[in-house]
Formats: structure tokens, sequence, C-alpha cells
């Protein structure tokens, strides 16, 4: 996974890389562990950042510093993404949560986030403007997220072609 400091030029690659403009949403991992490098759907990518240390076995006060520290980090880039991009935007992720135990269906970007395991709020900046012309304005979005108690803590990007705006509950 990506060393510490490293967020931001992690991010700009997602910004100007590839993005599907149509197709299935697919999800990839290291062929040599398995983990999770990243889901590719039609108009969005979604990449992990961060990913702490498994906390299967840790306790108060070791576990309260971890999530303190993931928590730091989380509200550290999004300090570096609002002097670049400008103030941001929250988008809940209870309702997704709640038609995944329902198993309604979903737009695709929030049943991918929903089948990684990426429940935490979206905080959000869109439009991004080009890092160069040929670019295209793209939607960013950042969370940190947590699968179970022992799971690590994941920070992940979100860049999508598309608005990136909070599901109705009602439907």
């Amino acid at each position: 996974m990506t060393a510490p400091g490293r967020e931001l030029p992690d991010l700009d690659a997602l910004l100007t890389g590839p993005v599907p403009a149509t197709g299935p949403t697919v999800s990839e991992g290291d062929p040599d562990t398995g983990e999770w490098t990243r889901t590719r759907g039609e108009g969005f990518v979604i990449a992990p950042l961060w990913v702490g240390r498994p906390l299967t076995g840790v306790y108060a006060p070791e576990r309260n510093e971890a999530e303190e520290a993931a928590e730091a980090r989380l509200s550290g880039l999004i300090r570096q993404l609002d002097d670049r991009y400008g103030p941001h935007r929250q988008v809940a992720m209870h309702v997704p949560l709640f038609r995944k135990i329902a198993g309604d269906p979903m737009p695709a970007l929030f049943q991918a986030l929903c089948d990684e395991d990426l429940l935490g709020d979206l905080t959000v900046w869109e439009p991004v403007p080009p890092a160069r012309p040929e670019h295209p304005t793209r939607q960013l979005a950042v969370s940190l997220s947590q699968s179970d108690g022992d799971a690590p803590m994941i920070l992940c990007a979100v860049v999508s072609d598309h608005p990136i705006t909070e599901l109705p509950e009602d439907g």
C-alpha cells in the first residue's frame, strides 16, 4: 500500500489517469498478496491511499491511538485538498449501507464502495480542475473506513467523471 506522505502524488495520478467510460465494475487485487488495489467501473475509480495495520488483538489505549492517528491522517489530507481545490462537502454513506443490508439496487459507484466495505462518509470536491488542459475535469472524494473492529483502517480515494451526490433516503 501507499507509503506515508504519498497521498497527494497518488491522488494526482488517479485524477490524471484513465477512468472507464463504460463497462462492468471490476475489483482488482495484488497478484502476490490478494490485497485490494482498486475498483474500476463506469465513470469511476476507487483506490486505497493508505492502509493501517490490522487491529486484531489490539485494545485501548493502543487501539484508540491507532484510530486517532488514522483520523488525523484523513483530517490532514482534507486540509491539503481544501487548500488546493476549495471547500469540500460531505456525502453520507448511511443510505447505501441500508440499501446494501436490504439488498436494494443502487448506483454502481455506491455499490462498489459497499462491496469493498468502504462505508465511511465521503468528503467530496467537485469539480476538480484539470492538472493540464488535456485532462478532463473530475470529481474527487476521500473516505476513511474500517470493515470490522479487527480490520485495518483504510483511507481511500474516489475519482469520478460524474457528480458524486448523496442518495435519497426514500429510494
